[in-house]
């Protein structure tokens, strides 16, 4: 494919209809070679994910965290160069994707993550950036916090962090992927019982327990691989001609 065609069918699925105001410059963010056989796809725009890019063959890499924010590049210096120079010698392109891939409903973070714990009646909530980026539900039964978290730890992966601060029993919860824990006290209005997000901070947990929710952080990371490896079987089963391949960077966090 070439490299144009490639960006125009990403741009249509995930930006075009998405009026978001994001801090990330979502689209194409490094211009590399005009043909396409093999995109790699990652959570992370860094320097290991694109020599692995590199050494994987890819010639146009998807990010959900790229590397241009705000108003850009100020100076090309230090790790910025490093990259940009990884992804110009060997003719890479990058697309980076942020809000967009948190809240479409479809491939998103949220809406996969829905799937994957198996909410039912799924609504949109939390606004941010001019548009909804999580999704909150129903479990088909109430269970405990602990058995919640067990099915966090079994489908998300990672031992999540938990804040039992909460009712008991957990049966409506909200999900909003990566560092959602300013949604406590919405979530709470909303009467959920559970706030499934990545990650937590110290001033989070008073708030969890002035609202009187529980949280379950699973890790930053490990909220976030779900919609670029979606995007990527999307990807996939539309072009069959192009080689798709997921590179796996975990932080840890």
């Amino acid at each position: 494919m070439q490299r144009d065609d490639v960006v125009r069918f990403l741009d249509s699925l995930l930006l075009d209809d998405c009026p978001c105001q994001d801090s990330s410059n979502n689209g194409l963010q490094v211009e590399g070679g005009e043909e396409v056989n093999r995109i790699a796809f990652a959570v992370d725009g860094c320097l290991e994910v694109f020599e692995r890019a590199v050494d994987a063959g890819a010639d146009f890499v998807v990010v959900h965290h790229g590397i241009s924010w705000g108003g850009g590049f100020r100076t090309i210096t230090g790790t910025t160069a490093a990259r940009i120079r990884t992804l110009l010698k060997h003719g890479v392109s990058l697309y980076g994707v942020h809000l967009p891939l948190d809240a479409h409903p479809e491939v998103g973070n949220n809406a996969v993550l829905a799937r994957v714990i198996e909410l039912q009646d799924l609504q949109t909530f939390a606004r941010y950036g001019g548009i909804d980026i999580g999704f909150r539900g129903i479990l088909a039964e109430p269970i405990s916090l602990a058995s919640f978290a067990q099915l966090v730890d079994e489908r998300v992966g990672g031992t999540p962090i938990v804040l039992d601060t909460g009712s008991e029993t957990i049966q409506r919860v909200g999900i909003v992927s990566g560092g959602g824990a300013d949604v406590v006290p919405e979530a709470a209005k909303l009467g959920l019982d559970c706030l499934l997000t990545g990650e937590i901070t110290h001033q989070h947990v008073h708030t969890a327990r002035e609202c009187r929710i529980n949280v379950v952080a699973a890790g930053h990371y490990h909220t976030e691989v779900w919609g670029v490896k979606s995007l990527m079987k999307w990807m996939s089963d539309t072009f069959p001609e192009l080689d798709c391949v997921f590179l796996d960077v975990p932080t840890g966090f």
